[in-house]
């Protein structure tokens, strides 16, 4: 059976028994905790913590999920993975546990003509929890399961929690067994690798209060309502019903091997660590495809990071392989071939992801070529000083400016002999995490308590926004925070976050900035609003400080957002609509959304696109915006179903997550999109988009800046100035100032060659002087000193070199030269081969130097080069180098 076809009986079977289909949401999460979607039940986590009403009592679903806390182990062993789906059904306050222990064994020992999986009964153990005796009745009793194939396990593995205080309870995992030569018999509690789980049952019934770990918290009571939250692992039933032996070898991962096979020449089975690359680069490409569909774009941070390593580690596995040339594309294309049975939007968007793996593959095959000689670097100094450890930094430093996945950095160390400092690195990736994690997470919630928000979302429910009709209104604070802690009150000079009944002003997302403004109350107390964010689900925030006054809950008040400022955003917004429906035309659709922010009269736009956008094509984008503008198109916004939203051709932005109505807004014949952020009424309102230009924010995702209405004029009026001045001081129209000004620049240069070559010459004339001053050293002619100021890096190597070379006979010689260039010390030694073999080596003198001078250097025994920070310290560097060849000579 196909996974395709797991897939679809499970929801048609739940379906039918009255559960409401729920489509997988985004591999992004929607929680500033985590990165991505590590769970089934996390889109539904809302709902159990009882932030969000569900759409319905029953729910089922098949959630794409990502892990990659083990990343390192996939491909060592057959059970590790990142990607996989996770098949849920979902009981808020309906059937408990004897209706989800039913389902589960209809489903799972039905006959594949009567719709289900046709395992055999005799081949599946059950296990419960320590003391539920009420699952173990429902089991043997019920469903008719012997005794002696149901176990009781511990806390450990039969007890489930979110790992922080809220809804837990007893589970109860399905095992099949898959036969004697995977082990010895004895069930699940003797040998996981033969009794293979594949379904999990949790029961939440308690409330569990704090604690760590698994094991370690209290139960604090029952739960009002029970609830029923299931996994099974799709890949895990698909390689029992396919027959094969471990997930690698099921459908879905077995093509993308095939192709890697065909790809390199290398056979699977044929040999172990052809085998283990072979499993990453399957596991790593689907889980890349299916990120990269979701709208995730490699980067150096967050879950673009995850990406670009994952991807990393594929494209470095195919050439330890034998590839040559680039090969993600014909292995992208199987994912999709394969997966677009189960998720269509993949073949629709084929042409993006193409685009962006294919750039990130172009990148890193360029960084593999740098950041190898950032390595071969590191390890020669490293090597010089005495170590036998690379350290921790200069991997982080490979890691994240050239991409270098560890395991590459680890490999390529050990080929010279040298160890990495991988707990220093593993230190600064998690210094690197945490500060992303907190960033996000403190930006939505200001560092208070979860549980706070969630007080008073259960107290008063969503909050109505009544923006998009009016800008001000009647409400009453129904919550209030000081400090981050609920309070009845706060008093003038508060730091203060208020939740209001209904509001005009619109919490940050969808990349539009908040509003600010002021909420006034009858007593006569202001607070002055300067930000509004969302962090619990439809609960508006509004942060900001009493300006006048006590602040008390349950007070009337009048809020009024700042109108010029959101009439600045609703411009920019609208802008923003525009510039994407343009670059699509002149780009195609793989000039997807990527990111925004609408800010008060101006925006950026982040969009797909692998190289960057030609300064005609940006001007043909900018007129095409300007003259819609001028056509008075008006803007309007519609509440419909996500299919309508579809059907019409709505573009929705990658990593969003859509309810079952959105919002949709159309902006005359030229644009339509789902959004939730506010607009003008008329392209006219607009007055004026300027694009300011494009860059590159990561591999193949470019950026475009740009001003809108007054700013626009404000900008343009400021360049008019700056042209008209040019003018004046060429004495030239503003037609021939491109010319003009390239001529001037031209002879500049040519001014600065002829400079540069007769302080050159004026260097090197003090060659001969230098070498007739040479100190004797024990037999050793030492040239030392100081050149003039401001010569550069290759004329002091030259004279150096030079005066090295003016030496005569089998002297041995040693020229150490200093100057400062740019405010910063510079200096350049040399030695000859009768020095070296008196243990006079270039490197190590000047390691000797450049510390003094607070820096550093290396090179070859023969010269070397080194810099610091205090130029005050050449004397003392000089006296250094002298005392070095004293002890040694």
């Amino acid at each position: 059976m196909e996974s395709a076809e797991i897939r679809r009986r499970w929801l048609s079977f739940f379906e039918e028994r009255g559960h409401t289909v729920v489509p997988s949401a985004s591999l992004i999460a929607d929680d500033p905790t985590l990165l991505l979607v590590p769970a089934g039940m996390v889109p539904f986590k809302p709902y159990f913590l009882g932030e969000v009403k569900p759409p319905a009592s029953t729910l089922t679903s098949v959630q794409k999920c990502v892990r990659t806390p083990d990343i390192e182990e996939v491909g060592k062993t057959t059970r590790h993975g990142t990607f996989f789906q996770m098949c849920g059904n979902f009981s808020f306050g309906d059937y408990f546990k004897e209706g989800a222990i039913k389902y589960a064994w209809e489903l799972l020992t039905s006959s594949v003509a009567d719709g289900g999986y046709g395992l055999e009964p005799e081949k599946l153990w059950i296990t419960v929890y320590l003391d539920d005796d009420e699952a173990e009745a429902i089991w043997r009793d019920k469903v008719g399961v012997p005794q002696e194939r149901i176990q009781r396990l511990g806390k450990k593995d039969n007890f489930w929690s979110m790992g922080v205080p809220g809804p837990c309870g007893p589970c109860s995992e399905i095992n099949y067994d898959r036969g004697p030569e995977f082990g010895v018999e004895g069930g699940p509690a003797v040998n996981d690798e033969r009794y293979v789980e594949i379904w999990n049952l949790v029961f939440m019934q308690y409330e569990r209060g704090a604690g760590d770990g698994k094991e370690d918290f209290p139960i604090l009571g029952d739960l009002p309502s029970k609830n029923i939250d299931t996994g099974l692992g799709l890949e895990r039933l698909a390689m029992i019903l396919q027959g094969v032996q471990n997930m690698y070898e099921t459908d879905t991962l077995r093509v993308v091997m095939d192709k890697a096979t065909e790809l390199t020449g290398v056979q699977y089975g044929a040999e172990q660590g052809t085998d283990v690359s072979l499993r990453v680069v399957a596991d790593h490409i689907r889980t890349s495809t299916m990120l990269i569909g979701d709208g995730v774009t490699p980067g150096n941070e967050g879950r673009g990071y995850v990406l670009r390593r994952i991807m990393r580690r594929a494209i470095r596995n195919m050439r330890l392989m034998g590839a040559t040339g680039p090969v993600v594309q014909d292995l992208v294309n199987v994912v999709i071939e394969t997966m677009g049975q189960q998720y269509p939007e993949l073949v629709t968007d084929r042409k993006r992801i193409e685009t962006v793996a294919l750039a990130e593959e172009a990148a890193f095959l360029k960084a593999i070529k740098g950041g190898t000689n950032i390595l071969d670097t590191a390890v020669s100094e490293t090597k010089a000083a005495g170590g036998t450890v690379l350290a921790g930094d200069k991997a982080f430093l490979l890691h994240d400016t050239w991409g270098f996945p560890i395991d590459l950095t680890l490999e390529m160390a050990a080929e010279q002999g040298l160890a990495v400092d991988e707990p220093g690195f593993r230190r600064l990736m998690q210094e690197q995490r945490d500060r992303a994690k907190a960033d996000a997470k403190a930006k939505k919630t200001g560092h208070a308590d979860m549980s706070a928000y969630r007080e008073i979302a259960d107290g008063s429910g969503a909050t109505e926004f009544t923006g998009y009709a009016t800008n001000q209104g009647e409400s009453t604070i129904v919550g209030l925070l000081v400090n981050g802690v609920s309070a009845p009150a706060a008093s003038e000079g508060d730091e203060v976050e208020v939740v209001l009944d209904r509001t005009p002003f619109y919490a940050e997302g969808g990349g539009q900035l908040a509003d600010q403004g002021r909420i006034k109350l009858d007593s006569g107390a202001v607070i002055v609003v300067r930000d509004v964010q969302q962090p619990v689900p439809g609960v508006s925030v509004h942060k900001g400080s009493v300006q006048v006054g006590e602040v008390t809950v349950g007070a009337s008040a009048y809020a009024a957002i700042d109108i010029q400022r959101r009439r600045a955003i609703a411009r920019a917004h609208s802008a923003t609509h525009l510039t994407h429906q343009a670059l699509r035309d002149a780009l195609g659709p793989t000039a997807a959304q990527a990111g925004s922010e609408n800010s008060p009269g101006r925006f950026r736009f982040d969009f797909g696109s692998p190289n960057a956008v030609p300064g005609s094509v940006l001007t043909d984008v900018e007129h095409k915006i300007n003259d819609v503008l001028s056509r008075e198109l008006d803007v309007t916004a519609e509440i419909m179903s996500i299919d309508e939203a579809k059907k019409q051709g709505a573009i929705a932005e990658f990593g969003e997550k859509y309810g079952e109505r959105v919002r949709v807004v159309t902006i005359g014949d030229f644009s339509k999109e789902l959004c939730g952020g506010t607009h003008v009424g008329n392209t006219a309102q607009l007055g004026l988009v300027k694009l300011l230009g494009e860059s590159s924010i990561g591999s193949g995702v470019r950026r475009v800046e740009a001003l809108v209405g007054v700013d626009a004029y404000n900008f343009l009026a400021k360049e008019h100035t700056v042209v008209a001045q040019l003018q004046e001081l060429v004495k030239g129209r503003p037609e021939e100032l491109p010319e003009k000004i390239a001529s001037m620049l031209g002879k500049l240069k040519d001014a600065e060659k002829e400079i540069e070559k007769f302080r050159a010459e004026k260097v090197l004339q003090a060659a001969a002087g230098l070498a007739q001053n040479a100190q004797d050293i024990h037999g050793v002619a030492l040239v030392v000193g100081t050149v003039p100021d401001g010569t550069g890096a290759d004329d002091l190597r030259k004279l150096v070199l030079d005066v090295r070379g003016r030496i005569q006979g089998d002297r041995p010689a040693v020229v150490a030269l200093f100057t400062t260039a740019n405010d910063r010390p510079l200096t350049v030694i040399a030695t000859n081969e009768a020095a070296r073999e008196r243990g006079l080596k270039a490197g190590d003198l000047v390691r000797t130097a450049a510390k003094t001078l607070g820096g550093g250097g290396g090179g070859k025994p023969d010269v070397a080069q080194g810099g610091g920070q205090n130029p005050a310290a050449i004397p003392e560097a000089i006296a250094a180098v002298e005392r070095l060849v004293v002890e040694t000579a």
